[in-house]
């Protein structure tokens, strides 16, 4: 079988607990390079998973030039995303990138652009479309299980340690980018719209140092065509909880947890006094993601979740973050998207224990 060979650029927690030992459990993907700001630290990992060639962030370029990957993982601080992705592209790369997308629609056009002018393809990392309790939700949706949905509700929290990058504003962190945009992506597809108008309000976190440069948490309305509402709450400050609800006019969808990738997903279906409880597999959401992306590039076929769909979230979250600055509602100005995740798309992988965390 053919496979296509990654560069994994970011040896941060992200790629050493869920893309690396994803990665190895496929049958189309293999990683060929790890690219880091440490080099010995990246060594071991190249040690541990396998891996044949590592290199600095200055040596990037010169990783590209070489016949050492087909496509690179970004999986850097969100400042960076649009620099290392659209040198990947005029090297002929495809990307998969973590979101959001960029810091900017500037940004985050120019690397589409990128992508479009050198034939590469850009796929936004949304695991969560691969993945079958998430999936299997959208189906029933559509399916009619709940009649017409008209309500959704999600909060995603976890502690976030001093000094964790997520904390700094230089990177556009903060817990609306880090964990809403799950719950504004997941809405986006439950509805299969795209929000009109965002209100929003934040909190600073009580004077905890943490929370200088970015808030605590966030609180989200959004109105969706047809009068459909959905709210979230994304924090920094909370214990670990992700879960969302929707509700139709014949019945309602409860998906918890519902968006981390350390646990099964479960499911509660609820239609008038009948409930009933379903739980998913618990399969390794970064093998199915790369299988998924791997194939795509394999078979000539456009990822779904491309760079549009990475720029559709991005318009959603600025407009929140200037409606949480200004307290005025702001307008969204999105086209639909075309497509949506379908069972098609689902990969479904065994967890592996083989991780290194340095």
């Amino acid at each position: 079988m053919q496979k296509i060979r990654y560069a994994v650029v970011g040896a941060g927690w992200i790629s050493q607990e869920a893309f690396m030992p994803g990665a190895g459990l496929t049958e189309n993907s293999e990683m060929t390079a790890i690219v880091s700001g440490s080099t010995e630290k990246a060594r071991r990992l190249a040690e541990f998973h396998d891996v044949p060639a590592v290199y600095s962030y200055e040596q990037y370029d010169e990783m590209l030039a070489a016949d050492v990957c087909d496509a690179v993982y970004v999986a850097l601080p969100n400042s960076m995303h649009a620099d290392y992705t659209i040198r990947a592209a005029r090297a002929g790369k495809h990307i998969l990138v973590e979101k959001p997308l960029a810091t900017s629609i500037e940004d985050a056009e120019a690397m589409i652009a990128a992508a479009e002018v050198n034939g590469v393809y850009l796929m936004t990392a949304y695991r969560l479309h691969n993945e079958p309790g998430t999936v299997d939700v959208l189906e029933r949706i559509r399916a009619g299980e709940i009649g017409d949905p008209r309500i959704f509700s999600a909060i995603f929290s976890f502690f976030a340690a001093p000094g964790n990058h997520r904390l700094k504003a230089s990177h556009w962190g903060g817990p609306l980018q880090d964990i809403g945009v799950y719950c504004l992506n997941a809405v986006r597809h439950v509805f299969g719209a795209e929000p009109e108008e965002v209100t929003a309000v934040r909190s600073q976190g009580n004077g905890d140092a943490r929370f200088a440069e970015v808030e605590e948490s966030i609180a989200v309305t959004l109105k969706f065509p047809e009068g459909r509402l959905a709210q979230f709450i994304a924090s920094f400050g909370g214990d670990s909880r992700d879960c969302y609800t929707v509700v139709g006019t014949k019945g309602s969808l409860t998906l918890d947890p519902g968006f981390r990738f350390e646990t099964p997903m479960a499911m509660q279906r609820r239609n008038g006094e009948e409930i009933a409880f379903e739980s998913f597999m618990h399969t390794d959401h970064f093998a199915g993601q790369t299988a998924y992306f791997s194939n795509c590039i394999i078979g000539g076929t456009p990822p779904e979740p491309d760079g549009g769909e990475g720029l559709a979230d991005m318009r959603a979250l600025l407009a929140i973050e200037k409606a949480a600055e200004t307290g005025q509602p702001q307008k969204v100005n999105t086209p639909p998207r075309p497509t949506h995740p379908t069972r098609k798309m689902v990969h479904e992988f065994p967890l592996t224990d083989k991780r290194l965390l340095l």
